[in-house]
């Protein structure tokens, strides 16, 4: 049984979840949402975007594609419940700005673009393009560490999870 949680939780390393954007790492906490700040959703972290790509964080399965895309859930292959939603309010947009590249029950590979945006028009509509980055999951871990601040790369480590 130890055998099959190591192999599920990567070993002692954790499950990784990688930037699905460039930009800048914002801890959840100051993101300008009580919902996220306060992890009600999950834990995780947020990124003010660099630019108007999203892809997946990890290999896994698209459980939902919002009709809007302004956001989009997986779960991981390790089965961890990923949420990436950009902005803040921006589902008030209607879709505007926002491209969906994938649907639900898409099988994706780590680096897959999900969502296209415009960061620039999104802001310029009065709206904040921070982006969290949620464990909706997070009961099933024993911890949500944040491996980067400041500058990332889309595909770089942002987030380790570690078994109960």
């Amino acid at each position: 049984m130890f055998g099959k949680l190591k192999g599920l939780f990567g070993g002692s390393a954790g499950i990784s979840i990688a930037a699905p954007m460039a930009g800048t790492v914002v801890p959840l906490e100051e993101v300008p949402d009580p919902t996220f700040a306060q992890g009600i959703l999950g834990r995780g972290a947020a990124i003010l975007p660099a630019e108007g790509r999203v892809t997946a964080p990890a290999d896994g399965t698209i459980d939902v594609m919002f009709d809007t895309g302004h956001a989009v859930s997986m779960t991981t292959a390790d089965g961890a419940e990923v949420l990436i939603h950009v902005g803040i309010d921006t589902v008030q947009l209607g879709g505007q700005h926002y491209k969906a590249c994938c649907k639900a029950g898409d099988k994706v590979k780590k680096g897959d673009l999900l969502i296209e945006f415009d960061p620039e028009a999104v802001k310029a509509a009065g709206y904040e393009t921070v982006t969290p980055v949620i464990i909706c999951n997070t009961d099933q871990f024993a911890a949500v560490k944040t491996e980067k601040t400041g500058p990332v790369a889309a595909g770089d480590a942002l987030l380790t999870l570690q078994a109960k």
